[in-house]
């Protein structure tokens, strides 16, 4: 098996592969044609410099072409890939290069400075630069085995140090199953995954899952713009969007959503949406968001199935094939139905498909439909109540005050804990015990009084990853 050789190479040479829209303002198309040259020419450059097969090669570039491009050769050649968000610090970047030790790394010149402090001991090649593709001799495409490595991911460091994920070359070709069901991918459509490079969800759904379905990719370089997104949608003909839960939030709250002629599909992964965004999307569109859920080591898991109405709240079914349980209120899965399950943690033992996994993730179930409810170590129980953030933080966001909610653990000694709220407010709104005490009887009139938070602080901004999930952990240190 080889994705470059049955994917890239064996799509219509003259079909657009991506449809890039520079940071600088330009657009330029790609077909398959010119994407398996420029890759294969890559992969030979990349071979001249000592990559071999098994060799690691770490990328920090933005959403532009030469990151497809340095996937695609690695993929081609047997090269393992470790895509880094550019959001990614210096002391990042050391515990990246530390763990996973690169042959050689591929910047953009953008990102010089942060990477020159991070005191990188292997060559380092900066992008774009034209010789990289004018090696004419082709790469070889190698003949790889289905558990043979092909990319390294890093899990998010919510609950402690991020950890060197490492994946198969199975779980390229197993994204198929997420593209044709939940992702809903079609030959000639545009899909537009708006993750940043570097992260799992762009690992699989900013091209590789499309490309297997015959799509175009839209690849944007460039910070987020509420009103730029919407105008791109309509004027790309975007068919299917994925977006972070917080984008749709963000565009559901500060702009003025409206049709979308051409917009077909609506997707979302990372974290739970709210009912009032789902509806403000449904009524300006007449789509339904389906959400979905996944993790870095185990891929793309459930996702609201086609031709179903989505459900508020839930995030769908198991995948067809995927066989997944909640066992005392943690969802496990059955790794041998997974096939994008990963190989290990890079140095560990590999684990051992034959054993359920565990997600850490608490979830309830409702005729079949699953709905994530936190962390294991998100849930706040309260003089014996067992709270989970999510519910709150969703009828604390319906308050028209409040932009963005974060609820964690407070300890209190009376209840053992109480929930706290940390508030980010929306322009016009003045922190203070008035609003605060508003907040409260809100959240009381809309879900179980229990549930209200006891404590209500009002921050600037939330603590989050580089991927923007609320870091949990540190809100529950200052409690």
């Amino acid at each position: 098996m080889n994705f470059a050789r049955d994917i890239v190479d064996a799509a219509p040479s003259d079909s657009t592969a991506i449809v890039e829209l520079t940071r600088e303002g330009s657009r330029r198309t790609w077909t398959f044609g010119q994407i398996a040259r420029a890759s294969s020419a890559l992969a030979t450059s990349l071979g001249r410099r000592g990559v071999r097969r098994g060799d690691t090669v770490l990328t920090l570039i933005g959403n532009r072409v030469e990151w497809v491009l340095a996937m695609v050769a690695c993929f081609r050649t047997g090269a393992v890939v470790l895509p880094c968000t550019e959001q990614l610090r210096a002391k990042d970047l050391s515990l990246r290069l530390r763990v996973t030790r690169p042959r050689l790394i591929l910047a953009d010149r953008r990102n010089r400075t942060e990477l020159e402090q991070a005191r990188p001991d292997c060559e380092v090649v900066y992008v774009p630069d034209d010789d990289l593709l004018r090696d004419t001799a082709p790469a070889p495409a190698a003949e790889l085995a289905p558990d043979d490595p092909c990319l390294i991911t890093f899990t998010s460091g919510t609950a402690g140090e991020p950890k060197a994920v490492v994946h198969a070359q199975r779980y390229l070709s197993g994204q198929h199953v997420q593209a044709e069901h939940w992702l809903d991918a079609r030959p000639g459509d545009v899909v537009w995954c708006t993750a940043a490079s570097g992260w799992s969800k762009s690992a699989r759904n900013v091209f590789i899952a499309p490309w297997i379905r015959g799509a175009t990719a839209l690849l944007q370089d460039a910070r987020f713009d509420p009103a730029e997104r919407l105008d791109l949608l309509e004027r790309e003909r975007v068919d299917v969007l994925c977006m972070a839960p917080t984008e749709y939030r963000v565009l559901a709250k500060r702009t003025t959503l409206g049709a979308l002629p051409g917009l077909r599909g609506l997707v979302a992964a990372g974290e739970a949406l709210n009912p009032e965004v789902l509806a403000a999307w449904r009524e300006a569109t007449g789509l339904e968001i389906r959400d979905g859920y996944g993790q870095t080591e185990t891929g793309q898991l459930t996702g609201a199935p086609l031709g179903e109405p989505a459900r508020p709240g839930s995030m769908g079914r198991p995948l067809p094939g995927m066989r997944l349980w909640v066992d005392e209120g943690e969802l496990v899965a059955d790794p041998a139905t997974v096939p994008t399950f990963f190989r290990g943690y890079l140095g560990e033992a590999p684990p051992e498909t034959t054993v359920p996994w565990r997600t850490g993730d608490r979830v309830r179930e409702e005729d079949g439909w699953l709905y994530f409810e936190g962390r294991t170590d998100d849930v706040i129980i309260s003089a014996g109540y067992r709270i989970g953030p999510f519910e709150v933080e969703s009828a604390l966001v319906a308050h028209p005050a409040v932009a963005e909610a974060a609820v964690v653990a407070a300890p209190d000694a009376e209840r053992g804990a109480i929930v706290r709220a940390v508030i980010v407010l929306r322009d016009g709104f003045a922190a203070g015990d008035a609003l605060a005490r508003e907040l409260q009887d809100h959240v009381k009139a809309t879900t179980a009084p229990y549930k209200y938070p006891r404590r209500i602080d009002f921050a600037p901004e939330l603590p989050k990853t580089p991927s923007g999930k609320v870091r949990r952990a540190l809100l529950r240190e200052t409690a």
